[in-house]
């Protein structure tokens, strides 16, 4: 495009008539344009994030906190390890200038001590957590600042392939850095980059460093949150061309409850389902060509209650069209607790309507349980749709555990799954009171991480 304006202005010049006093320089700057104007209003509205957290080195064997494990194959006690400090670097965006809000990835801020934001004009503050969500890799921090500057938010449902971006971030720590490109496609996913993906792809250069900062479009209205890039040698080995960003719909529809409980109270609806394609709604005798076949129904759902079965087809959610599975998914796993929904649904070629209010999964605490001591400082639940080991594992996975309780000090850890107690299997909320009752008996754990089983005795 440079080019083509060059000639045509080079010709231009040419074809003047001798003795005409043409300005050259004011012809060619006329002629030439600029995101200038655009992100001079944007840049002061992302930050760079600096982040310290300390880290232990990595413990070969899951197991190395068991006094038995260690006994057995002669490991050393991680009690011997130190702790250093690691730094770390991202990017955010200013999405709430009075009250000083930032979002930015949950991967760049998880499990820092301490986190500073550098504003644009060299002014620097500390941040604190305001709320974070691994399953969207959203989190939004705080600093007091005055005279900040936000973005606008864009629709993201209206981008379209082809459609100019521009990447504005800090990559290698360098400084705030502005890249522009196109959205390469839409919809992302199957990456097994986070727990719900709808990612914009875009060859707008995307580095380490990047992550958590603005994917704007040329109105300079926020359309994504930079998180992940694409490579033959991972992400270490900087851009080549494949950057993903959240769309900012997708963001925005966790920020709120960040704000307001810190979390996200997720919902689940309790189904399974597949895309619904051209050649299976032949099969079912429908002319609709797009949406979520349900294929699993779990036993005492929400779903269950209010009638949907396997064979359903959801094609709609409070009016916004159902694509595919992937977009049900998304839309329930994003629903605020206590929401009611609206669905539309394709069941025996009839439209049905259904409403229904979201509930939480189902996370229970120790001081609602009547269990043995020996479990005390753990929260469980039980392993749900939106979980990894979903369909893979029957177990209760341990979400949380105190430390220097009886339990860590065995070598339970968050995220084990416990498989049975005392051999018997447990797979439910109401199996550890059934099986581990409040007396005061040894247990024996049969515990899962990762793809390692093991025993562990409470003493």
């Amino acid at each position: 495009m440079f080019n083509l304006i060059k000639k045509i202005s080079f010709a231009l010049v040419l074809s003047l008539p001798l003795g005409v006093n043409a300005d050259i320089t004011s012809l060619f700057k006329s002629e030439m344009p600029s995101l200038a104007p655009m992100l001079e209003k944007v840049t002061p509205a992302v930050v760079n994030i600096y982040t310290l957290r300390n880290v232990k080195q990595k413990q070969q064997n899951p197991f190395r906190d068991d006094p038995f494990f260690r006994k057995f194959f002669n490991m050393q006690s991680h009690k011997k390890k130190k702790e250093r400090n690691r730094a770390g670097l991202g990017s955010g965006v200013i999405i709430n200038k009075d009250k000083g809000l930032i979002i930015t990835n949950n991967h760049v801020i998880a499990k820092a001590t301490d986190i500073k934001v550098r504003l644009s004009d060299g002014r620097e503050y500390k941040a604190k957590v305001v709320g974070n969500d691994s399953a969207t890799d959203i989190a939004i921090i705080k600093i007091e600042a005055d005279n900040l500057m936000s973005l606008k938010f864009a629709n993201s449902d209206d981008l379209r392939v082809g459609d100019f971006v521009v990447a504005i971030g800090n990559p290698f720590g360098i400084g705030q850095t502005v890249t522009s490109g196109i959205v390469s496609a839409l919809g992302r996913s199957g990456l097994g980059i986070e727990a719900y993906e709808n990612f914009i792809q875009t060859d707008a250069s995307i580095n380490p460093g990047n992550s958590g900062g603005a994917l704007v479009n040329l109105n300079g209205e926020l359309v994504g949150i930079n998180t992940a890039i694409i490579g033959a040698r991972g992400s270490s080995a900087g851009s080549v061309g494949i950057g993903l960003a959240i769309p900012v719909n997708m963001a925005l529809s966790v920020t709120e409850q960040l704000i307001k409980f810190g979390h996200v109270k997720r919902g689940i609806l309790g189904v399974a389902a597949q895309d619904l394609t051209e050649d299976l709604a032949k099969g079912f005798g429908i002319k609709e060509k797009k949406g979520a076949i349900i294929i699993e129904v779990e036993k005492g759902s929400i779903a269950e209650k209010h009638g949907l079965k396997v064979g359903d087809i959801v094609i709609e959610m409070n009016g916004k069209k159902i694509k595919n599975s992937l977009a049900l998914k998304n839309e329930i796993g994003l629903t605020e607790v206590g929401t009611k929904i609206k669905l539309k649904v394709i069941s025996n070629k009839i439209i049905k309507n259904i409403v229904l209010e979201m509930v939480e999964t189902k996370v229970a605490k120790k001081s609602n349980l009547k269990i043995n001591q020996r479990l005390n400082g753990m929260q469980f639940s039980e392993i749900t749709r939106n979980m990894p080991e979903y369909n893979r594992v029957e177990g209760i996975k341990i979400i949380k555990i105190r430390k220097n309780t009886k339990a860590y000090n065995s070598g339970i850890r968050a995220n084990d799954i416990i498989l049975s107690i005392n051999n018997v299997p447990v797979k439910k909320i109401k199996d550890l009171e059934l099986v581990a009752g409040s007396n005061d008996s040894e247990l024996l754990l049969h515990l899962l991480r990762g793809n390692r089983t093991a025993f562990i005795l409470l003493k």
